[in-house]
């Protein structure tokens, strides 16, 4: 197995795909996606372009979808819900479809929608995609973090160098042999410089100081939880992901 990290979408190769692409939003598209399905979402389907999610979602019976936009952190005018994974309650959700377009995180799962496998990974169910990876043993692996607006961000890596340590560990294979590029290394040293005091490393980030200007601060603090929720959200078609197990 081969890992490779890239901080942003618009890093990742443009003439391949790997046999699985984990994309990362930690603040917040998928963790919001995680939690959706746990609480009973019957899928998320997830869309860069805010216009075509409206057009697609109008084909949904109405008591059956919720739409959730985010652009710089607010919600989007028109939109049932926002972005933030504490309002993906079980008495909202159950039984729906959650459309959703966000600022970064939606963007880095389009980029790699054509890899064999595609999850959503972060924090709060990190255990779940390392498992899955083990399991499947999959020869090449993208961690593609989303950033902000193609610019590195600390927790998404943070979240990659989650992964990457976990997969190492569990595996024993020496990191020069697992490592595909040199983001992979980075990546698991800052998380393990920051793994027990990840939600002050989020008030460090760019993007967990705009969530906190927006009083975010409990989504912070439930974002970094690592391991919560044993639920890994895969595509099951072209930008459609379900829980899966």
């Amino acid at each position: 197995m081969k890992l490779f990290v890239y901080h942003t979408p618009e890093l990742t190769p443009t003439d391949s795909v790997p046999d699985c692409a984990i994309a990362i939003d930690v603040l917040r598209a998928t963790s919001t996606i995680a939690t959706a399905l746990a609480a009973g979402a019957e899928a998320v389907q997830v869309f860069s372009d805010m216009d075509k999610l409206m057009y697609v979602s109008e084909q949904w019976p109405h008591e059956k979808r919720l739409r959730a936009g985010e652009r710089g952190g607010a919600k989007v005018a028109g939109c049932d819900l926002g972005n933030s994974p504490l309002d993906c309650t079980p008495e909202l959700v159950q039984g729906k479809r959650l459309f959703i377009s966000t600022t970064n995180g939606t963007r880095s799962l389009q980029r790699v929608q054509n890899a064999a496998s595609v999850l959503a990974g972060a924090f709060i169910n990190r255990k779940a995609v390392v498992e899955y990876i083990l399991a499947k043993q999959p020869e090449t692996v993208w961690i593609v973090g989303s950033g902000w607006e193609g610019s590195f961000s600390l927790e998404d890596t943070a979240c990659a160098g989650a992964i990457a340590h976990s997969l190492q560990s569990a595996t024993g294979t020496p990191l020069d042999e697992f490592a595909g590029n040199d983001e992979v290394i980075a990546a698991s040293a800052l998380y393990l410089q920051w793994k027990d005091e990840l939600l002050q490393l989020m008030h460090h980030a760019s993007h967990g100081k705009r969530l906190l200007r927006l009083n975010c601060h409990e989504d912070l603090k439930y974002c970094v939880q690592t391991d919560i929720l044993d639920v890994l959200p895969i595509q099951k078609e072209l930008g459609v992901f379900v829980k899966n197990g």
